[in-house]
């Protein structure tokens, strides 16, 4: 064996460390990678916007955006009895969206708009407000679901198939667990507001918010959400999901609702699961109430994480229900309303109203889009200013 084969064995030596070395490389950057997930999660919600245009409005012309006057008038209701320097309101920590005193101006001119005629409601937000995206650290797209005011057949009194209680407030509201209240925790204590026949049925009505109540001698009684009991809220959903119980695309309201009537003793269980625990009060005149305490209005009322949205507040939604393609939807609401399961900047849900259309309706709303916050002129020039906007405490 000569050089030129000593040469050729170096060459294929070299040749092979190369690879090695390039096979090595490859898999140290993939380990980087990961490590760097781990050690770098994605940043916490933080609310970000972004000063638009009406023309921006995908569907703006086409929506009777009059039709979102009155719910826009209730909020304004409630603002009435608050100082001029208050804050529109005081739970969102990342932003300031203005004094009581900006808002009331355009109040006053919403009372004066009248009524069906979608033009001059047009021309008066067009007029007064910016429309501001928001986004989750620069993302606009979010999650949007829907809610409705659910019916359940109930007595004042335990007894038949009357078994399930709905409890008023206790004294202590955070201190038991959704589990530990079904085997009996609050029980004895005169806290039970009413019996109803189905425990599905009011697991659901605690993810509503609301329900109509109808009592064995026909009489009517509305409920509305008196604060829950602060423990976590986990999504029976996801639950459903995760151990391919439910595919993804087949997760809505009714689904679960029904998953849960095939597997009753399996239900039950996953809903112990849930620690979040709702607890309710009696409602007179109109209703449901949302979180504002204004009468919510169907399909111009919409629930947000206040934590970084504030209440009272015009919102253009443009969304697209994520299992049936072309199904858009795209209106203006007003935010009058929170839940626990509404979380993050870009987040909504949105109240259809009451009867069997708007169950299905709210039941098979699972929609991916955005929204444009509505302010008025001087709050948007304010809160868009090169200043941060920071994240609220969690």
């Amino acid at each position: 064996m000569g050089a030129g084969w000593h040469r050729q064995r170096l060459i294929f030596e070299l040749a092979k460390s190369r690879r090695y070395w390039l096979f090595g490389t490859l898999v140290c950057l993939a380990i980087g990678a990961g490590l760097a997930v781990w050690f770098w999660p994605k940043p916490p919600p933080k609310l970000t916007l972004a000063v638009a245009r009406f023309d921006d409005l995908i569907g703006w012309r086409a929506d009777k955006v009059g039709d979102a006057v009155p719910a826009l008038l209730r909020s304004c209701g409630a603002l009435s009895s608050k100082a001029e320097a208050a804050p529109l309101d005081p739970r969102p920590k990342g932003a300031d969206f203005g004094r009581v005193g900006e808002w009331r101006r355009v109040c006053d001119l919403a009372a004066l708009l009248p009524k069906s005629d979608q033009d001059v409601a047009r021309r008066f937000f067009e007029a007064e407000f910016v429309p501001v995206g928001a986004g989750n650290n620069g993302d606009p797209e979010g999650l949007f679901t829907g809610y409705f005011e659910i019916s359940l057949r109930g007595s004042r009194q335990q007894g038949g198939s009357f078994q399930t209680p709905l409890y008023r407030r206790p004294a202590e509201p955070s201190r038991f667990t959704r589990a530990e209240i079904e085997d009996g925790a609050l029980a004895g204590q005169g806290l039970e507001l009413l019996w109803v026949d189905d425990p599905i049925a009011a697991f659901f009505l605690e993810i509503q918010g609301s329900g109509r109540v109808q009592l064995p001698n026909g009489k009517v009684v509305r409920v509305g959400y008196d604060k829950s009991n602060g423990k976590p809220y986990v999504a029976v959903g996801r639950l459903l999901i995760d151990r391919g119980l439910l595919p993804r695309e087949q997760v809505t309201m009714a689904s679960i609702r029904e998953w849960m009537k095939a597997h009753p003793k399996e239900g039950a269980a996953l809903r112990r699961e849930n620690p979040s625990y709702v607890f309710f009060r009696e409602l007179t005149g109109d209703g449901p109430l949302g979180a504002q305490q204004v009468a919510l209005t169907p399909e111009r009322s919409l629930a947000v994480d206040r934590r970084f949205i504030a209440l009272g507040i015009p919102v253009w939604l443009d969304a697209e229900q994520r299992y049936q393609p072309g199904v858009k939807i795209r209106q203006l609401v007003v935010t009058q309303d929170t839940g626990s399961a509404i979380r993050g900047p870009v987040r909504g849900d949105l109240f259809w109203g009451h009867g069997a259309i708007a169950a299905d309706r709210a039941g098979a709303m699972n929609a991916r889009g955005r929204y444009f916050l509505l302010l008025p002129k001087s709050v948007a020039e304010r809160l868009t200013a090169p200043a941060s906007i920071d994240q609220p405490p969690h």
